[in-house]
């Protein structure tokens, strides 16, 4: 047998390594790019418009915003405010798209507007807006502030997100520090050293501990810069050691678990069990570099049609694959108690019949 198909929604002309999903607009956006090597391929960020088209979900390129020599790594979004990690960086991007009126004039690609900036410019220099207009929608990009997030001796942002209000954004790196920014003036307002080496993962909960995991096997829960609780791999789970481990991100729509890995495969579990419900080995064959849920707020059951949930996954060969969970067959409730009265009756008249006068 061979490989199973996975429709492919998008195909960027870069490396896609971030994926983030918008559900009050419907936006899927996509972000990588060949980095400052002078190889031809070009950075950006992606913004796909996902609409459902003769009961298919599909997705067409809306906006391509250019940055230049930077490729972009990791992607958060609170509301219409996007957190891009760009090598050492942290850039903010603001976006916003409505309805077109009247003109029919489109302006194609991802050409900026106002004076192009020198090359190998930092980032907080630049502060240019880009427009682009397509079947009706308009949709401007504007670059805000920009931070440097990581001081090692190779530094590289590998982390980013926002807390439960959106006020202030979290970022982590090849140093081991996690580092805490107001948003969006991106006044730093904590940096603790949470790893020893790169931190790989890391999230705010809505109470404000942070929760970190990072190359040396450990998992830390945090509050502000104490650390409350620690996990270690090889304390906490099987010690094999001829094979490294270290701790997994994996995307969570509260019911489900999307989960991408290193050899191209994609699954999606049940949160509470693990149990997986949908698998395709090698779906990319190459590693998986982030994967998103289609929300179920704000467009997302509108978009979803008649499938339980659908898992959006990308890589570095630059595709953009829709994974779809088709709705699982329930039987009601009702229909259950009907059935149950019913043999009662049923075990009642072949005992009836096979016992005269038993009742």
């Amino acid at each position: 047998m061979g490989r199973r198909r996975v429709p492919e929604l998008y195909r960027a002309p870069f490396p896609l390594y971030a994926l983030q999903v918008d559900a009050s607009s419907g936006l899927l956006i996509a972000a990588g790019g060949g980095g400052a090597a002078k190889t031809g391929i070009k950075n950006g960020v992606h913004f796909l418009q996902l609409e459902q088209i003769n009961g298919r979900l599909s997705a067409s390129l809306l906006h391509s915003h250019d940055t230049e020599t930077r490729a972009t790594m990791n992607l958060a979004l609170a509301g219409d405010i996007l957190a891009a990690g760009q090598d050492a960086h942290c850039q903010l991007l603001h976006f916003q798209a409505h309805q077109r009126k009247g003109s029919k004039a489109e302006k194609a690609g991802s050409k900026e507007q106002g004076p192009r900036q020198r090359k190998g410019a930092a980032p907080a220099e630049k502060k240019t807006g880009a427009e682009t207009q397509r079947e009706g929608v308009e949709l401007k990009v504007e670059n805000l502030q920009a931070v440097q997030t990581d001081f090692g001796p190779d530094p590289l942002q590998k982390v980013v997100c926002f807390n439960h209000d959106k006020t202030l954004l979290a970022t982590g790196g090849t140093d081991g520090f996690v580092r805490v920014w107001k948003v969006p003036s991106l006044e730093k307002v904590l940096e603790f050293k949470a790893h020893e080496g790169e931190i790989e993962d890391l999230a705010i909960a809505p109470d404000g501990k942070l929760v970190t995991v990072g190359w040396d096997l450990k998992a830390s829960v945090w509050q502000k810069d104490q650390l409350v609780i620690q996990l270690h791999w090889q304390e906490n789970g099987p010690t094999f050691s001829s094979t490294p481990y270290r701790y997994q991100a994996c995307s969570e729509s509260g019911t489900f678990l999307g989960l991408g890995t290193v050899t191209g495969s994609v699954a999606i579990y049940i949160a509470f069990s693990l149990q997986c419900l949908y698998y395709v080995k090698e779906a990319h064959g190459i590693v998986v570099t982030d994967v998103a849920f289609l929300p179920e707020k704000g467009r997302g059951p509108e978009l979803l049609g008649s499938h339980e949930t659908a898992l959006f996954s990308v890589a570095v060969d630059s595709r953009c694959q829709l994974h779809l969970l088709p709705s699982r067959r329930s039987v009601p409730v009702w229909l259950l108690l009907l059935l149950c009265v019913g043999l009662i009756v049923v075990t009642i008249l072949l005992l009836q019949s096979a016992f005269p006068g038993f009742l």
